[in-house]
């Protein structure tokens, strides 16, 4: 059962309120959201009454608490003792990831963990979201970082909001603009990543009822980037993937405002490997701290 569920479930009924645990714990409500609602659906239960209020427990929520702290208080000790059960010194960690990922985050989690556990190798796979899939279904990889969106088929922890951002060739009639209105990608050649199948940002484009003529599409961020600066049109990105592209074209802000949500994706929480549950734990750690 994924810990991340059970934190958001307790938070939120101590504090009656998704927000209050958002806060608390250093997500977004969304994301808190996210990880409750997931956890019903785990148990087939209906753990929280909703209302404009806040939440509150139901009979079976309140029946739970009590064995869901027994099970939280008991496990850095489980994972503990497991660990010295385990061994885990040696053996091979598959990440597959992001390109964005792999560039800004990932190098300082694998610093830390490498310096603590230097017998583990370390596999990187930079992916798009279906190769990230593929890779699961083919057990290519132990766990997996990438931005949340439907369909998420695997058990998910949210880790950072990131926000996405217009990217505009340099001699764009709105280059000196503020805000990038969401509406104006209609009005311009697009660019899209993921082979036209990247989801966060046909998410955001469907939700603000906008239909771009896509004259483009690339395999990542990159790619994408280089033919906004060379004027072949303009795209959405998100922030991540493109805080090194710096010169020969234009970063906006939306409006209005869109962010996706970046995590950790895992096949199946109930059997990761020693290395993948332990790198795991010095993800989490890195982003909370971040959030401090």
């Amino acid at each position: 059962m994924e810990t991340a569920r059970l934190r958001a479930f307790i938070e939120a009924a101590e504090k009656g309120s998704i927000k209050a645990a958002a806060d608390s714990l250093g997500y977004t409500p969304s994301a808190i959201s996210q990880l409750v609602t997931a956890l019903e659906k785990e148990l087939g239960l209906v753990l929280f009454r909703r209302s404009r209020k806040g939440v509150s427990l139901t009979e079976e929520g309140d029946e739970l608490i009590p064995l869901v702290r027994s099970y939280l208080a008991h496990e850095e000790e489980i994972y503990r003792l497991a660990s010295e059960l385990n061994g885990v010194t040696t053996g091979h960690l598959k990440i597959a990831t992001y390109p964005s990922v792999a560039t800004t985050w990932l190098p300082e989690i694998v610093r830390r963990f490498k310096s603590d556990y230097p017998g583990i190798q370390i596999s990187i796979m930079e992916s798009i979201r279906s190769d990230i899939f593929n890779h699961f279904e083919q057990n290519e990889a132990d766990i997996a970082f990438l931005a949340y969106a439907e369909p998420m088929p695997y058990d998910w922890i949210p880790l950072a909001e990131e926000n996405v951002i217009a990217a505009l060739p340099e001699d764009h009639e709105l280059a000196s603009a503020k805000k990038f209105p969401v509406k104006e990608c209609e009005n311009n050649d697009f660019i899209l990543g993921s082979w036209g199948r990247e989801m966060e940002i046909l998410e955001i484009l469907e939700r603000n009822d906008v239909h771009p003529d896509i004259k483009y599409t690339t395999y990542d961020t990159p790619a994408t980037l280089a033919m906004v600066r060379m004027g072949l049109g303009v795209s959405l990105v998100n922030e991540l993937s493109a805080q090194f592209w710096n010169e020969h074209l234009v970063k906006m802000p939306l409006d209005p405002p869109q962010t996706i949500t970046f995590g950790v994706a895992i096949p199946d929480s109930d059997h990761m490997t020693g290395a993948a549950r332990k790198f795991l734990s010095y993800t989490t750690n890195y982003f909370e701290e971040k959030r401090r």
